[in-house]
């Protein structure tokens, strides 16, 4: 597989198949909304969108980066989200890197997001699709964020070689400078257990697909084929 590794300014023009690494915390976020029950993530591309999208429709919750603010129900940390009942919900997200980073490669034939807790299941799609040429984008720091650049070499290299070890690429995370301001409380909107739960390797069993729908960036759980498919072995 021909693996590209660019940060979002980087990305000249729309590549056929784009994984959206954001590990702290969007693509975590996401994971866990969906294991908390909700039907879709509408990827904003402002704070304005996002409040617009939940005026017109008050029963989506809306969620953002940093502290909490008027007409967001929630703020971007995976430790704050997994004790809410999201059945049946739509969130909208609005981060600093995350939903740019997806929003950036919206032309994109196929775009997975991901982050560790997704890390297998998003290298599978890869390998049973048979993708050979993918764009890894590196969505935090501009492009130099050590934790997404560890989860997407993670990645790359489990999608064509299933018994990758992942130590070495959650050192690497955990020593980032995202963990160690979260683990200060240097980033607002966080939760003590946040670095630990964004280092939780294949956490869940499924991938994050981002589709344009109506105009807007959804982003959908995707079915994963069974891990003993032939390109696996």
């Amino acid at each position: 597989m021909d693996a590209r590794f660019l940060g979002i300014a980087e990305l000249v023009e729309a590549p056929s198949v784009a994984v959206v690494v954001d590990v702290m915390r969007a693509f975590t976020v996401a994971s866990w909304a969906f294991a908390r029950g909700a039907d879709k993530i509408v990827l904003a591309g402002s704070l304005d969108e996002a409040l617009a999208l939940k005026a017109r429709h008050p029963d989506w919750l809306a969620l953002k980066d940093g502290p909490p603010a008027p007409g967001f129900d929630t703020v971007n940390s995976p430790g704050l989200l997994r004790s809410m009942d999201l059945g049946g919900r739509t969130v909208v997200q609005k981060t600093t890197a995350g939903t740019v980073g997806a929003l950036a490669v919206k032309e994109a034939s196929l775009v997975l997001c991901a982050g560790f807790v997704v890390a297998e299941a998003t290298a599978r799609v890869l390998r049973t699709r048979g993708c050979n040429g993918v764009t890894f984008v590196i969505t935090g720091e501009d492009g130099q964020a050590e934790e997404d650049l560890a989860c997407a070499q993670y990645i790359a290299r489990r999608a064509t070689e299933a018994r990758t070890d992942a130590a070495e690429f959650l050192r690497r995370a955990a020593a980032s400078r995202a963990a160690a301001e979260l683990a200060k409380g240097v980033r607002q909107g966080a939760h003590p257990d946040d670095v630990a739960l964004c280092l939780e390797l294949d956490r869940f069993p499924f991938a994050m697909v981002a589709t344009s729908e109506d105009s807007l960036m959804v982003l959908r759980t995707c079915a994963v084929p069974d891990s003993t498919d032939a390109a696996a072995s």
